[in-house]
């Protein structure tokens, strides 16, 4: 379980009252989905947290520049004249990026866009907002936004946590492999074991 005053410190962007709307939803997705550790718990957090900007964010932020985006998605903007397009314009660019992948339509269908990342593990593409909505027993395919509510933001973000095998992976204290199958690679690794070293202590691990 935890406490008021302990996500005060591990999330200190969020104001008392979002903490009040996240904490009853945070807590029922850990015990639903057995993130029921002091190790498991500070696994989650500190990854949700990297992944959300600190629980401030539960929609893909996809507004980049065009330098940027060339860092971002190398192979996809490899010059600034391919991603000038794309700069600052979220839809056109979730729609370029995802259009025709993880189930969605080509990039005239919308689907990018429309099943984009949300949750505080971002769940994206048609296929995964399907898979999701099996498992947590919701329609995220007509009514994506359900994603961004609290009560699902937490509870996709542990199930998706389950499904993929990291409780094991967090009992383990295998922030790297846990980090690859959330990001798909090691983006940010390095504020990951921070972030989980500051909440351990938090836990008072």
């Amino acid at each position: 379980m935890i406490a008021d005053d302990q996500l005060a410190r591990i999330a200190t962007a969020l104001t008392p009252e979002q903490r009040s709307a996240y904490l009853d939803p945070l807590n029922a997705a850990l015990s639903e989905f057995e993130i029921n550790t002091p190790l498991r718990q500070a696994a989650f957090l500190a990854q949700t947290a990297h992944e959300s900007q600190n629980f401030t964010r539960l929609v893909e932020n996809l507004n980049y520049s065009a330098k940027r985006l060339t860092q971002v998605w190398p192979k996809r903007f490899p010059t600034l004249q391919k991603a000038q397009p794309y700069a600052n314009n979220p839809q056109k660019l979730a729609n370029f990026t995802y259009g025709g992948r993880n189930g969605n339509g080509p990039e005239a269908s919308g689907d990018g866009w429309k099943y984009r990342g949300r949750g505080f593990i971002q769940i994206t593409g048609r296929s995964n907002y399907q898979a999701c909505s099996d498992g947590l027993g919701a329609d995220f395919i007509s009514d994506p936004d359900k994603l961004a509510q609290p009560d699902f933001a937490f509870r996709s973000a542990a199930w998706f946590w389950r499904t993929n095998g990291l409780n094991g992976l967090a009992d383990k204290a295998d922030l790297k492999t846990i980090t690859i199958r959330i990001n798909g690679g090691t983006v940010g690794l390095d504020e990951r074991i921070k972030l989980y070293n500051k909440v351990k202590a938090i836990l008072g691990i």
